[in-house]
């Protein structure tokens, strides 16, 4: 007979820290967050591309118009992918990097020039602008060609020439390869990029995007400086940043250890000891005007900015150091000195000199409060610096973090469920492969118990668009496909082989007679009936039918759009997300359910009935847990399965300290858990076991 009805009254979150004895909140959870003080299942995550290179380390979004512009670096290079509001779009698009001259060659001297030597002659011609140089004609031709500005913007093998009227008036056929370039980018499994982006008022009058490829991965504190790039925001072009502009440029290139920001309208860099350095409004190639500024505020290097609300809407943002927060505002004040009036605009007020920060990548922004992990504690700004208060995870998380892989440690944020996401590399993962998840709106912690979905090594939350994006920590590798013989001519593009739905886009393509690796760009229907016409990025050179294979890319990652569906959907692969939850203990030793305090009844609890209150998806399953004794070994039951049409489920289960697991693992599955009942009778008086 039915002597108690109970609801789970466990609290929101996930407590990994202490005993699970001890625990009044939830003590195991997959993928799992928590609304209304209810557990509900994360979202699922859909596939961008599959093709992304490399371990993306770091991510921006720029959206116009419709199009969300996916920027994504990683060791070699940069990359975009263009997508609309639902996700769907283009393919990857690599960046080309172009700088500064270094050396020219092969010489063309023309003819018919007038014999003399022409200083500050401007290069014509090539990708770049700016290149000028010395230039001396004898015998009617250009005889040497002596570089002296470098100018900026130019690619290796660029001709360049001259007017016929700088150098004399006459002649013709003059021209000089670019031999060189600095292009500010150097490939390094170190780089780890920061973004932002800015509008260049006073120049081009576009919107710039702007990127800092410093080469941080390994330690947080490297001086090595790089220079931070910059480029049309709607092209495919990067340049080193320089000081070219003004009344007084200095041709340099912007060059830091740390990153960089933007302070509307104001561009910052920052970087080793504890340098913080600006551009001129509106101009970022101007860093030599009144309210361009260079200073070094702190011992240790600067290693992130971002902008905060200033007194009057004034620029305005917080700097980190390895050990202060420093608080940058635009405060114009003019002083006399030496009877001179100088006016002053900046100013550098040191919020906290003994703070920590553990990653460079782990501060984030919500709604005017900065949260970030310093080196042993979680911490926030909101005026003044706080510690965030964790008696969830904290030992979970500084205990299992693999130190050695601190920098990959990110924050990114899911505003609608009002919850901050730090990625973390745990154990001795070289990637992250969990998360650890602080809800402001419910006042909880939890994590992802190492799902699959925190496999990720960068992402960007959602703003226009409003899926936040992450990109997979999983190398895909050389894999073969699909074999078949192929009908190519000579010097063609175009293969012919028997229809299949193996062959994909992006795959490669090996066989007798292709001399190199060729890609695959496109596949149609072929005139020949059961055929395809697969369009190779390069021509093929067999001449006639050869073997050929189809394999997977190597070394490609996928960018992940997070909170979409419920699955893991690759393409038009859909594959379900596991998620289970599981109670405090809700033995009557322990206070049982809806009580807070042990009673002092020593009886086990036998479970006869739970009535399930499920908004759900799929079916689920229940499997109740326990243990006569706080250290004896747990002892699961078999899974009961319920739909969302179940009404009760029926069982006698009987646990001294008892714990209920609740799983969802089918495609499409999903739930939010509401005010579930269970039915209890006394059980046994007398504990077992040892």
């Amino acid at each position: 007979m039915v002597k108690k009805v109970f609801t789970i009254d466990t609290l929101p979150g996930v407590q990994r820290d202490g005993t699970i004895f001890d625990m009044n909140f939830y003590t195991d959870a997959l993928w799992v967050r928590f609304q209304r003080g209810r557990p509900r299942k994360i979202g699922g995550y859909r596939s961008i591309t599959t093709d992304a290179n490399g371990y993306s380390r770091g991510i921006y979004v720029n959206s116009t118009d419709g199009n969300n512009q996916v920027f994504n670096g990683y060791n070699n290079s940069l990359e975009v992918v263009n997508i609309n509001n639902l996700g769907i779009g283009s393919g990857v698009n690599q960046f080309t990097f172009t700088g500064l001259v270094l050396t020219l060659n092969t010489l063309v001297g023309g003819t018919l020039y007038t014999n003399g030597t022409y200083t500050n002659v401007t290069l014509t011609g090539g990708s770049g602008s700016g290149a000028k140089a010395t230039i001396v004609v004898s015998g009617g031709s250009v005889t040497t060609v002596t570089l002296t500005t470098a100018g900026n913007g130019y690619v290796v093998g660029n001709t360049l020439s001259a007017t016929a009227a700088s150098i004399g008036g006459t002649g013709s056929g003059f021209s000089i390869k670019v031999a060189t370039i600095n292009s500010g980018f150097t490939a390094s499994d170190l780089n780890l990029w920061q973004f932002d982006s800015t509008f260049d008022a006073q120049g081009s009058g576009n919107q710039l995007l702007l990127a800092h490829p410093g080469q941080n991965l390994a330690q947080i504190d490297q001086t090595v400086n790089t220079p931070v790039l910059a480029g049309n925001i709607a092209g495919t072009v990067l340049s080193p940043l320089t000081d070219t502009a003004g009344a007084t440029p200095t041709g340099d290139i912007i060059e830091v250890a740390g990153g960089v920001v933007v302070l509307h309208p104001y561009v910052f860099v920052y970087g080793d000891n504890g340098l913080i350095k600006n551009c001129v409004a509106g101009n970022p190639f101007d860093w030599n005007g009144a309210d361009a500024n260079e200073v070094n505020v702190a011992s240790t290097k600067i290693v992130k900015g971002l902008p905060v609300r200033g007194g009057s809407n004034a620029p305005s943002g917080l700097f980190w150091s390895l050990d202060s927060l420093i608080r940058v505002s635009y405060t114009p004040t003019t002083v006399t000195v030496a009877g001179s009036p100088q006016t002053f605009y900046w100013r550098y007020d040191i919020i906290s000199s003994q703070s920590s920060i553990m990653s460079s990548q782990c501060v984030i922004e919500y709604d005017g409060i900065y949260y970030w992990i310093g080196v042993d504690r979680f911490l926030l700004y909101n005026g003044v610096v706080k510690e965030i208060k964790n008696t969830f995870n904290q030992n979970y998380f500084f205990d299992n973090l693999n130190y050695a892989q601190q920098q990959k440690v990110y924050a990114n944020k899911v505003p609608r469920f009002g919850e901050i996401w730090w990625f973390f590399p745990s154990g001795d993962s070289e990637e992250c492969n969990d998360c650890i998840i602080y809800n402001i709106r419910e006042d909880c912690w939890y994590d992802a118990g190492g799902a699959l979905g925190a496999y990720r090594t960068a992402g960007f939350f959602s703003q226009v668009f409003h899926y936040p994006i992450n990109a997979g920590a999983t190398l895909s590798e050389l894999t073969e496909v699909f074999s078949t013989t192929a009908t190519t001519v000579n010097a063609s593009a175009n293969i012919e082989i028997p229809q299949t739905n193996l062959v994909l886009l992006g795959q490669q393509v090996i066989g007798a007679g292709i001399t190199d690796i060729s890609v695959v760009i496109a596949i149609a229907p072929s005139a020949t009936a059961g055929y395809f016409t697969v369009t190779l990025d390069k021509p093929a050179t067999a001449s006639a039918t050869v073997p050929v294979t189809f394999n997977t890319t190597a070394g490609r990652v996928t960018l992940w759009q997070h909170e979409i569906g419920t699955d893991e959907v690759i393409f038009e692969s859909s594959n379900a997300i596991d998620s289970y939850f599981q109670t405090s203990d809700l033995g009557f030793v322990a206070g049982g359910p809806a009580q807070t305090s042990p009673v002092g009844e020593n009886f086990w609890v036998n479970l006869e009935r739970v009535e399930p209150d499920f908004i759900q998806e799929g079916e689920m399953t229940l499997q109740v847990t326990g243990r006569p004794y706080a250290q004896s070994s747990d002892v699961p039951s078999q899974e009961y399965p319920f739909d969302p049409d179940t009404g009760k489920i029926d069982m006698r289960q009987q646990r001294r300290e008892i714990r209920l697991r609740f799983r969802s693992n089918v495609s499409g599955g999903n739930y939010q858990m509401g005010k579930v009942l269970l039915s209890v009778t006394l059980g046994d008086v007398r504990p077992f076991g040892t």
